[in-house]
C-alpha cells in the first residue's frame, strides 16, 4: 500500500489519520482532539503532531480550538480531505478482497475476531501505562 500511498502524496501513517477521522465522523463527532487521536492510533503525542501538521499543510486536515475546551485543539477531516478518503477506499476494499481471497469464509472470519481482540488488548495496554504513570510506555511498566 506505501507506494499507492505515496502516488497521492501521503504515507501510511497519514492514512491512519485520515482513516481514524472518518470512523470519529461516522461516530457522529465533528472532530477528535489530538490525545484522543494519538490514543487511538497508538502514536505519541510529538509524532501526531508532526503527522497531523503535514495534513493539515496539504490541507487535508484543519486543526482548531473548539468553543468546548480551548486548552486542547481538535482536528477534522476537510473537504478536500473526505475527497481523498472517499478516492482510496473505493481502491482499498478492492485490494483488501484480492488479498483475502487467500482465506475462506470461517478464516477470513477467524482472522477478523482474532485482530479485534488483539487491538483491544493494545488499548487495555496503553490505557494501563497511562493509568500507572509509565513514562517509557513499555509492557515491563506494567509489570511494576
Amino acid at each position: 500500500m506505501q507506494p499507492y500511498f505515496h502516488g497521492l502524496g501521503i504515507s501510511g501513517s497519514q492514512w491512519s489519520v485520515l482513516r481514524a477521522l472518518v470512523r470519529v465522523e461516522q461516530e457522529g463527532r465533528e472532530g477528535l482532539r489530538m490525545v484522543e487521536l494519538g490514543d487511538r492510533l497508538l502514536i505519541r503525542p510529538p509524532s501526531i503532531s508532526g503527522l497531523v501538521g503535514r495534513l493539515q499543510k496539504s490541507g487535508l486536515v484543519w486543526r482548531y480550538l473548539p468553543k468546548s475546551d480551548l486548552r486542547c485543539k481538535e482536528v477534522r477531516l476537510t473537504p478536500k480531505g473526505r475527497d481523498l478518503v472517499d478516492k482510496i477506499l473505493k481502491t482499498h476494499r478492492n485490494q483488501i478482497r484480492y488479498l483475502m481471497c487467500g482465506l475462506n469464509s470461517g478464516e477470513r472470519q477467524e482472522l477478523l475476531t482474532l485482530l479485534e481482540k488483539l487491538g483491544n488488548h493494545l488499548y487495555s495496554i496503553t490505557n494501563g501505562l497511562k493509568r500507572n504513570g509509565a513514562s517509557t510506555g513499555t509492557v515491563e511498566d506494567l509489570r511494576g
